[in-house]
């Protein structure tokens, strides 16, 4: 009898680690269940909101694009080349680009990212130093790009930065699916070299409407502080935690934090 037990008991065990070893094997199919499901509700809340949020601000936005026109010469939407997620797995494209067929890298996507035009036209022809993107290994660890009484917002985009109202076009990259209302900011190509591999794993993700930097410092960060923030969001990102980044924004939004 005693013998019987004994096998009994390995039996037992045999089949509690068959169903140990069988959640094991399972795990990585829920998280790439999870992971899908968490991508197709942030894409249905990046539609919904964003179709929302143009439809309703439409007046509005229609008025700003006035006062932008009558404050200084030139058109009311402002248009960059900015990056999104790339999928090359943390590596650098490079471009030959312009009849001066400059070397452009890109660690990320190009997409064209639309605000409102806060700048003078031809800022970039009067202020070529604020355009140069040279810096040093000393340099692009303290450097802001927030400057102070800068010279090339107009009066109309001093309002529009200090509000936020700038970026509602935003949405409008949000709803064609460049952007997502939940990640890291897009960048422009020029910092592309100034990542280091550490921080190109913020280009794994969709470019965000807001995010943890715009939360945890905005204007106030060194460009090392933010992309080391994106950086760590995308190790760390989850729904609950978008969802809280954007009640973070309303909120600052409402108080001004950060904001020009």
């Amino acid at each position: 009898m005693s013998g019987t037990g004994v096998k009994g008991e390995k039996f037992m065990s045999s089949g509690a680690d068959d169903r140990h070893a069988n959640r094991a094997l399972d795990t990585p199919g829920m998280l790439r269940v999870n992971a899908r499901f968490n991508n197709r509700f942030r894409r249905a809340l990046d539609i919904l909101v964003s179709s929302l949020a143009l439809l309703l601000a439409l007046p509005i936005m229609l008025l700003i694009a006035l006062i932008v026109r009558l404050d200084s010469p030139g058109p009311a939407l402002f248009r960059q080349t900015r990056m999104t997620q790339d999928r090359r797995n943390n590596t650098l494209a490079e471009s030959i680009e312009g009849p001066e067929r400059r070397r452009v890298l890109y660690a990320g996507r190009p997409f064209k990212f639309l605000k409102f035009r806060t700048m003078y036209v031809g800022a970039r022809q009067r202020f070529p130093e604020l355009y140069a993107y040279d810096y040093t290994d000393e340099e692009i660890k303290t450097i802001k790009f927030k400057v102070a009484d800068d010279p090339r917002v107009t009066r109309a985009g001093r309002w529009l930065r200090k509000t936020s109202l700038d970026e509602l076009p935003n949405f409008w990259n949000v709803l064609t699916g460049d952007m997502t209302l939940c990640g890291p900011r897009p960048e422009i190509p020029e910092m592309s070299p100034y990542y280091s591999p550490e921080q190109l794993k913020k280009f794994r993700v969709t470019a965000g409407l807001t995010g943890p930097a715009q939360v945890g410092g905005r204007g106030e960060l060194t460009f090392q502080e933010t992309a080391d923030i994106d950086a760590d969001y995308v190790k760390q990102r989850s729904l609950k935690g978008d969802l809280k980044i954007l009640w973070q924004t309303v909120v600052a939004v409402v108080k001004q934090r950060g904001a020009e």
